[in-house]
């Protein structure tokens, strides 16, 4: 039964996002090229439902426990969320931190083609792409492209400065050129997130016969200022980590106690 509902509520998700990809294309994304001006106002509620789609059908369907993350994030330039990563989940339970608007996520290059929704809400949020095999080419390209991003966006940056979904549960390495030259771009309020209790639902396919047990967390880090641009951002990015994972530490202490 566990398996048949993770089944369903997966399977739901996949529909929604298939029928939400028809309505990106054809209604979204050319109500946006005809009222440019209600950009922020449209992507930010698009935002919110696919948030939803994403998560409710897990919970409501699979039995799921996800967090409700607090909206502390204002919709403003000089904007950097970072979160841990851990599942599939993070994005959407990142989305949820906004208080109104969207932001631009700082994506793999795998993911901005044929991938159903997902590739062409990539183009659609102008989210800048990176890839840490690609040639050197290409690697400069996704670099000017990130550093124009980083300069010049009018709605807040997202990034998993990890690179990729953790196996053991703990924050890994960060991967520091991508945050460092947005660091290095302008500065910055950096909103920092900690996600926990989904590693071992990294994948859709871990997600079946087992998301009844998903016992989800989200703690907000807090509101660090980056005032210098010129300034080395290696110690900044080192203090920003050691936060998160001093957050991770204590949200496992505290269910532990709670336990």
């Amino acid at each position: 039964m566990k398996a048949i509902l993770g089944c369903l509520a997966l399977g739901t998700v996949c529909v929604g996002m298939l029928l939400s990809d028809l309505v990106q294309r054809l209604v979204i994304g050319p109500w946006l090229w005809l009222r440019p001006a209600g950009r922020e106002r449209v992507l930010g509620r698009w935002l919110d439902f696919l948030a939803w789609l994403t998560t409710r059908p897990l919970e409501i369907i699979g039995g799921a426990s996800l967090p409700r993350p607090p909206r502390v994030v204002p919709c403003e330039p000089g904007v950097l969320i970072v979160l841990n990563h851990q599942s599939l989940l993070d994005i959407p339970l990142g989305s949820k931190v906004l208080q109104s608007g969207y932001y631009s996520l700082v994506t793999r290059r795998r993911y901005a083609r044929f991938i159903p929704l997902i590739s062409h809400l990539t183009r659609l949020f102008r989210n800048p792409v990176v890839d840490p095999v690609a040639n050197p080419g290409d690697s400069r390209r996704m670099l000017k492209a990130l550093r124009s991003a980083a300069r010049d966006s009018r709605v807040p940056l997202m990034i998993y400065p990890e690179g990729t979904r953790t196996k053991d549960g703990e924050i890994g390495p960060f991967r520091r050129t991508g945050l460092e030259l947005i660091l290095r771009a302008r500065p910055f309020r950096v909103y920092a997130f900690v996600v926990d209790g989904l590693w071992q639902y990294r994948t859709f396919h871990d997600l079946i016969g087992k998301m009844n047990g998903i016992d989800a967390r989200m703690e907000y880090v807090g509101c660090f200022e980056w005032t210098d641009p010129k300034a080395d951002p290696g110690p900044f990015a080192t203090e920003l980590r050691d936060r998160m994972v001093e957050t991770l530490a204590g949200m496992r202490d505290h269910q532990s106690v709670g336990a």
